[in-house]
């Protein structure tokens, strides 16, 4: 017997920018848990459940008291780790007066959250989404409240050939689906690796290449590799480079190299908090085009939101209703596969 959970508790999952967490409290939803996340004087980041002890009240609505948390109902302070450290009119604390504290690190520009057993919360395993932060590259993203299920979400980035239809404007083109594409897998990875050789690149790509070879007007070499870290990130290596200069066999320096960056975390079994970012490698200290391709990714990842929640509603108007699944959909599938094994492991199933 299955759970009715769709995601793993032993993970770590976003839970902010770290910029969104400072010296104020923010609460947000983790895995259907509230929270309350913070900054102490050290600067170092906080988080609690968002209900006090004593009538559950969101202790997001109350304030900091020195590295501690004073509830907006009654007063009960909280120290960092969740222990009552004050209770009004009375002397005596009572000992079983605490909140659950979760581990959290933070690392590429993130504020990761462990919601599950914290015996395993190993820093080790937070995703690798170094690019984000890396020196060698440049960029910026922005966070997306969807109204859908997240591994909606993934489905949509491990099958990209809907971007010959949904971002036909701006990356798409016909040739991501008429070329072959590969899928690997791990125990905890999925790759679906795709390329296309000799063709015209997409306009968000050939304004891109105009970039750094004003003069090229010829054919190109373009390439998606989509990486799949276990529970809920997918980098996305992508680019083109003028064709036949070596793309293929490693050599991109004739071209322009990208990263999607997405971590995807449920909020609830039908809201998610969809990280993403775009890092490259060229023209690093330019801010134009920093903030032209974040710009222009948003609204790529706008039309791809407005369809998911759409598919989110039809998915409730149709309740039982079984997916089918064509060729494009194995990375997606290979996805779904390694989620339901964390889930039913954790279920004991």
């Amino acid at each position: 017997m299955q759970t009715s959970r769709s995601f793993p508790l032993n993970a770590w999952y976003a839970a902010a920018w770290d910029h969104e967490v400072g010296r104020s409290l923010l609460a947000r939803t983790v895995c259907g848990a509230p929270v309350v996340l913070y900054r102490r004087t050290d600067g170092r980041v906080t988080a609690l459940a968002d209900a006090c002890w004593h009538r559950l009240v969101p202790l997001s609505m109350g304030r900091l008291v020195g590295d501690g948390i004073q509830c907006g109902y009654h007063g009960i302070r909280y120290d960092s780790d969740g222990r009552a450290t004050h209770m009004p009119a009375q002397e005596t604390l009572n000992p079983s007066a605490c909140v659950r504290s979760y581990p959290v690190v933070e690392r590429h520009r993130y504020v990761w959250l462990w919601p599950g057993d914290p015996a395993g919360a190993d820093p080790a395993l937070v995703p690798d989404m170094h690019w984000n932060d890396d020196p060698e590259w440049a960029g910026d993203g922005k966070t997306i409240h969807t109204e859908c299920d997240y591994r909606l979400v993934l489905d949509n980035l491990m099958d990209l050939t809907h971007e010959t239809f949904l971002h036909g404007s701006s990356i798409g083109n016909a040739e991501l689906n008429e070329v072959p594409f590969e899928v690997t897998h791990t125990d905890t990875t999925v790759t679906v690796t795709r390329w296309m050789h000799g063709i015209q690149a997409p306009p968000f790509w050939a304004a891109q290449l105009a970039e750094r070879f004003p003069d090229h007007t010829g054919p190109v070499d373009r390439w998606q590799i989509i990486r799949f870290e276990a529970p809920s990130t997918i980098c996305i290596d992508v680019g083109v480079a003028k064709a036949g200069t070596g793309a293929p066999e490693g050599d991109r320096s004739q071209g322009v190299n990208g990263y999607v960056l997405n971590t995807i975390t449920p909020e609830t079994d039908g809201t998610s908090h969809y990280f993403w970012a775009f890092a490259r490698n060229y023209k690093l200290l330019d801010q134009r085009i920093t903030t032209r391709l974040r710009e222009g990714v948003s609204g790529v990842f706008f039309e791809d939101e407005t369809m998911l929640n759409a598919q989110q509603r039809a998915i409730e108007a149709n309740p039982g209703y079984d997916f089918y699944n064509l060729n494009i959909d194995a990375g997606g599938m290979w996805v779904r596969r390694l989620l339901e094994r964390m889930v039913d492991a954790e279920a004991g199933v």
